[in-house]
């Protein structure tokens, strides 16, 4: 057996950077939270390959004496802490002093430090833990750290690296904590040369989240503000009307830290029941201010975890001032339906361009296309396509008389005549493709002697031979549609509908990057996207199933299809989770009224699919009554 050994610091370096340096991500968050401790009033971030080859983090901050510079990468130094005592009362965001020496262990490491009384900087170089001699440079006042050629020495680590994209995403993600955490830090970003965010110190912090997640969110922000025995809680949640499928839409900080605790978590829940769906999640930006005897953040390695005194105290504080807030307000009217339909409001493109110009642009746009199909829907007129991959499938004609509701939502989209006087719509359709025609399933004869009706716009009750069948309507069409689009996926026919003018649609840069990572599943399913300058992508084609959704929601939604598969999803979990969602999305809903024929057509396409019985999310699709139970019920047995 092998005698106990004390491990050299390299190796001791190598164990906490696995623990602490999880990713490019984990390198910049170390480093913004170090500039902050240094009482920066800037902080500018540069990064190269999505950190894999460069994090550069320069601030102004109070800098670093040149005789401290070797023990500021050292492990376990710090000026932070002087005995254990102090780790119960931390009110900076860094402590431990193991994340530089972590960092220069594990990459190519360069810092510059000047303080405002020096007339010259100092320069320290780490290559993989190994120390080369300090010596002086020019550099302005505050702190400048290189990181290049992250796990250089760690080839397993590397190989471990996701795609550029997705590892800036991450990055981005931390970038914006710090700027909602320190709204009056100034704060720029640059990916590979260019500039991403540049954000000035602003006195409102709705100006930051507006910036960061799109200003439909902010405004339907609400304040919320409380304090209880040095405890204040203050920050905005959002309406009912906006939330998520996951929780990364809850961002909580503690003493300007962003934190995550699963019971404040389970409080934000309480204080939304019975205003959310299930399945649903609140949005919040909250901020805790408390002393800091009161939390432990010495807990998790990243410190994004942290123990309260007095759980309970906050817990029911914070439910209480949400609840009481939500109180005050006449949220019913507010989540009514207001203004025109959904999807018909014209959302502004952002763009460098001059203001003025586009939207003489996007008139002149509409306008053309007014013209283009001035006469649609006249006798004998006969649209010519310019596209030659377009082609009417065989019997579009005959399904005239067919249920409405339901062929819209699985036939492709027709030339109809428009009502111009209702016309803004966000997302004007020029033509729909595919390499094969799409055929929607042919209702198959009902039998006279079955009956069959709707009860609560919601539920079929359907008369049959051995008894009685009440039949989820939407249960029922979303298999049908998931098995129909299951298999155009396959096969590689679905329909997609171009654009005339391109969505905008506003995103946090992390979910933007999520879905470039997976345009080509999303490319699958006939929704294309764009790049639009920072953290905004442009729908330029979306799935002919979904003509009748509005392409910004559609777009979220594939974000939380993509979330909820995980963090690394494979291709096969994915597919299958966007399936159910664009199912899920097509399909009737309850509450909404049919007709005999429609409800005929939807019964007789049962017998059309496998797996009938169950919706794509493992809900029955019917329940069934025997005629023998009814007897019993009613005592005509025996």
């Amino acid at each position: 057996m092998n005698r106990i050994r004390q491990l050299s610091p390299h190796v001791v370096n190598k164990i906490a950077a696995g623990e602490v340096i999880e990713r490019p991500a984990s390198v910049v968050k170390e480093l913004l939270e170090n500039s902050v401790d240094a009482l920066a009033t800037r902080v500018d971030v540069a990064i190269a390959d999505g950190g894999s080859e460069l994090m550069r983090v320069t601030d102004d901050g109070e800098g670093i004496h040149p005789d401290d510079l070797p023990l500021a990468v050292a492990s376990h130094a710090t000026s932070k802490l002087c005995e254990a005592a102090d780790l119960f009362q931390v009110g900076t965001l860094g402590f431990r002093g193991e994340a530089l020496a972590s960092i220069a262990e594990v990459s190519r490491f360069v810092i510059r430090s000047r303080q405002a009384d020096q007339t010259a900087g100092t320069e320290l170089e780490v290559a993989g833990g190994v120390y080369r001699p300090i010596g002086p440079c020019g550099c302005a006042v505050g702190t400048s750290v290189e990181v290049r050629e992250l796990f250089f020495n760690t080839p397993v680590r590397r190989k471990f690296l996701k795609q550029s994209t997705t590892e800036f995403g991450h990055i981005s993600e931390q970038f914006t904590r710090i700027a909602l955490a320190h709204p009056r830090l100034h704060l720029s970003l640059a990916h590979n040369d260019k500039p991403v965010y540049e954000l000035p110190a602003v006195d409102k912090l709705v100006d930051r989240i507006a910036l960061f997640f799109g200003g439909e969110l902010a405004k339907q922000l609400i304040w919320v503000e409380s304090e209880h025995e040095n405890v204040r809680v203050w920050g905005y949640v959002a309406h009912p009307s906006q939330s998520k499928a996951n929780r990364k839409g809850q961002h909580l900080f503690l003493n300007g830290r962003w934190i995550q605790d699963r019971s404040l978590q389970h409080a934000l829940g309480e204080a939304y029941r019975g205003l959310l769906m299930v399945g649903r999640n609140p949005i919040t930006f909250l901020f805790i201010e408390m002393p800091a005897d009161l939390v432990d953040v010495n807990v998790h390695p990243t410190k994004s975890e942290v123990r309260f005194r007095e759980s309970q105290k906050l817990y029911r504080q914070l439910l209480s001032t949400i609840r009481t807030r939500f109180l005050g307000m006449d949220l019913g009217s507010e989540l009514s339906v207001r203004g025109r339909p959904a999807g018909l409001a014209l959302q502004p493109m952002p763009t460098k361009a001059n203001p003025t110009q586009q939207r003489q642009l996007q008139e002149d746009l509409v306008s053309w296309v007014k013209d283009q199909t001035r006469d649609w829907g006249k006798p004998g007129f006969e649209p010519v396509y310019s596209d030659p991959v377009y082609r009417v499938p065989e019997g579009v004609g005959d399904m005239a008389a067919a249920p409405a509701a339901l062929v819209a939502d699985i036939a492709p989209a027709v030339p109809t005549p428009l009502d111009h006087s209702r016309w803004d719509p966000p997302h004007e359709v020029a033509a729909a493709h595919s390499s094969a025609p799409l055929s929607a399933p042919q209702p198959a004869a009902f039998g006279a002697d079955i009956r069959a009706m709707q009860i609560h716009d919601a539920y079929l009750i359907v008369e049959t031979d051995e008894g009685l069948t009440v039949v989820d309507q939407h249960a029922l069409h979303e298999r049908i549609l998931y098995e129909h689009l299951r298999k155009r996926v396959l096969d590689g026919t679905v329909e997609s509908q171009r654009l005339l003018v391109p969505q905008p649609v506003e995103l946090a840069a992390a979910e933007a990057a999520v879905l470039r990572e997976h345009a080509d599943v999303l490319d699958q399913f006939g929704l294309c996207l764009e790049e639009f300058g920072t953290g905004t992508v442009l729908v330029t084609a979306y799935p002919v199933l979904l003509s009748r959704h509005e392409p910004t929601q559609l777009v979220r939604a594939v974000i939380e299809a993509i979330a909820e598969t995980g963090r690394d999803p494979a291709r096969r979990d994915l597919l299958d989770s966007l399936l159910h969602m664009l199912a899920c999305k097509a399909a009737i809903k309850a509450g909404q009224r049919l007709t005999t024929e429609e409800i005929e057509s939807l019964l007789a396409q049962r017998h059309l699919i496998d797996d009938a019985h169950h919706c794509p999310h493992g809900r029955p699709t019917a329940l069934v009554l025997s005629r023998q139970e009814l007897d019993r019920q009613f005592g005509r047995l025996g």
